[in-house]
């Protein structure tokens, strides 16, 4: 199986891990869905010149580019780290999962900061485990399965 096929795979895995830990989180403490990758698509489309649409559809509009934003993030970091791997760059299993998780962390906050969508400065301890622990499901889970892709 070629490199980037893996990167890819493992990637859709992690975004579901990501994806499930998220959804259990807010079930376990009843808190609602972010609305920061709806804000960051909105302000991309804005800094685009790209209308949403009628105030009937945008929030839909907004709310589907925000989830496809999060899906290229998990696939493009799995992919990254399938080149990154690809290259000869390697650094011990255990360290792997914490690795993505913070590249994936870093690929969606910095940007959502940098547009001034959100001040992770500002966050509470609540915050950030709601945003550390669903990445560090994908962290290990994008690397668990590009390994045990890599060794099948």
């Amino acid at each position: 199986m070629h490199a980037l096929t893996r990167g890819l795979l493992a990637g859709a895995a992690g975004t579901a891990a990501l994806n499930i830990a998220t959804y259990a989180d807010m079930l376990v403490r009843g808190r609602p869905a972010s609305s920061t990758p709806d804000q960051v698509a909105d302000e991309l489309a804005v800094r685009a010149g790209i209308n949403p649409g009628d105030d009937e559809h945008a929030p839909a509009r907004e709310q589907a580019a925000g989830a496809l934003l999060g899906y290229v993030t998990g696939l493009g970091v799995g992919v990254a780290y399938a080149v990154f791997r690809a290259a000869g760059c390697c650094f011990p299993h255990r360290l792997a999962g914490p690795a993505l998780a913070a590249a994936a962390m870093a690929s969606s906050d910095v940007p959502a900061a940098a547009l001034g969508v959100t001040r992770p400065g500002t966050w509470r301890a609540a915050d950030w485990a709601a945003d550390v622990f669903p990445h560090l499901a994908y962290g290990v889970t994008t690397a668990c399965v590009y390994r045990a892709l890599r060794n099948a």
